[in-house]
């Protein structure tokens, strides 16, 4: 086995050849490269190959094409079945591009032909050969822990799922913000499943990223929809800890500014002295992010935006206020319902989950939610939320 000394780029070659000049003459090569940067196990024969195989752990295979034992393709099916996540390169004398093109196609990462073989093509083809097996491997992970997510999700979702109460807005909303990251990932994963070999390792990374991106909000989407069928089945957790909420909010403002960069001036007030208290993080989090998420998404660049706390005797009062856009006053009436969303946001990306995900947070803490704004002006939020000490939690 490889030992935990050697270097990081130290590659471990399994070289499958019968003509001992030829094996000679790539070592030869090899050697010419990074020098001792390699180390290079030589057989003559597919059997001794698998026996390696199954003993040791390699980077990628040289494999020739014309062995005792056996002929053609059939020995680079048999290498693949046996180590399907090996990256595997052809070795042939034969110029032949079909013979290249269904190699490519059975598993091969490249096809060399043996006279035209020089130290840079050598050590390019093993290095992109590696690192191509790896972006095929991160693909076919990334797609399976997706695929296991989305299922995850789902069965949480069939779970809290009551009758049909949202039904119609559901479907209208899935149609469209699913169907977005859904076409991405099938187009992505379909150009890096049909077109692999013609894609440059910067594409394929690109294209990995975009189906990544579309994954997250899927699963942030399918989260929120969880959350409120929670909540309307009366199983949404309260799990209050001590914390200084003063301390926390002001915490979230400086992960807003990282996170969402200085597009938007970020500001946090307090009054009042502030003592540590019971508070259940998970449903301060939702109701922050939420709030401070849509007075970024609907107001513009460069505009303030404001948290404020205000210790009193008994609550804390949570305020946020924006400039954005506002809200119409025939919209206000149906903010908290599940899907629904102010008639002026345009084509502004949302789900129309947000405020409904707040108010069940506050109401979870016995608080009290309101909103004022003015179309085209801007939005204030004041969220009102009990002091919680130890004493007054049911023993």
């Amino acid at each position: 086995m490889r030992s935990a000394t050697q270097p990081k780029n130290y590659v471990k070659i399994l070289l499958i050849e019968d003509d001992m000049a030829e094996a000679r003459l790539l070592h030869e090569i090899l050697k010419n490269f990074h020098l001792n940067k390699f180390d290079l196990v030589h057989v003559t024969r597919i059997a001794e190959a698998l026996k390696h195989l199954e003993e040791d752990t390699f980077d990628v295979v040289l494999l020739d094409l014309t062995l005792p034992d056996s002929q053609g393709l059939n020995s680079l099916e048999t290498i693949v079945r046996f180590v399907p996540k090996l990256p595997v390169v052809v070795l042939t004398n034969t110029n032949d591009e079909q013979l290249a093109i269904e190699s490519v196609r059975q598993g091969a990462q490249d096809y060399l032909v043996k006279r035209n073989i020089n130290v840079e093509g050598l050590v390019r083809s093993l290095q992109y050969a590696i690192e191509r097996k790896r972006v095929t491997e991160t693909l076919t992970q990334t797609n399976q822990v997706l695929v296991n997510r989305i299922q995850e999700k789902n069965s949480q979702l069939a779970e809290v799922e009551k009758s049909n109460h949202f039904k119609n807005e559901f479907l209208s909303m899935f149609s469209h913000d699913f169907r977005n990251p859904l076409t991405t990932i099938l187009m992505s994963a379909g150009l890096l499943e049909e077109k692999k070999e013609q894609l440059t390792e910067e594409k394929q990374e690109l294209l990995l990223k975009q189906i990544r991106s579309a994954g997250k909000s899927l699963s942030q989407l399918l989260d929120e929809i969880i959350f409120i069928g929670r909540s309307d089945a009366g199983k949404l957790p309260y799990n209050p800890e001590v914390l200084n909420i003063k301390l926390y909010c002001e915490q979230v403002i400086k992960d807003f500014k990282i996170t969402r960069g200085n597009k938007h001036k970020l500001k946090f007030v307090s009054e009042g002295i502030f003592y540590d208290s019971l508070w259940d993080i998970n449903l301060l989090k939702h109701i922050l992010d939420n709030l401070l998420t849509n007075a970024i998404k609907y107001s513009a660049e460069g505009t303030p935006i404001e948290l404020k706390i205000i210790a009193e005797d008994n609550a804390v009062t949570l305020t946020v206020q924006d400039e954005g856009i506002g809200i119409s006053p025939e919209s206000m009436e149906h903010l908290f319902i599940p899907f629904n969303r102010g008639n002026n946001v345009s084509n502004i990306p949302g789900t129309g989950l947000g405020l409904a995900i707040v108010k069940r947070c506050v109401e979870v803490q016995n608080g009290a939610i309101s909103i004022n704004s003015q179309e085209g002006l801007g939005t204030t939020v004041k969220v009102i939320l009990p002091i919680v000490k130890k004493i007054d939690l049911p023993q």
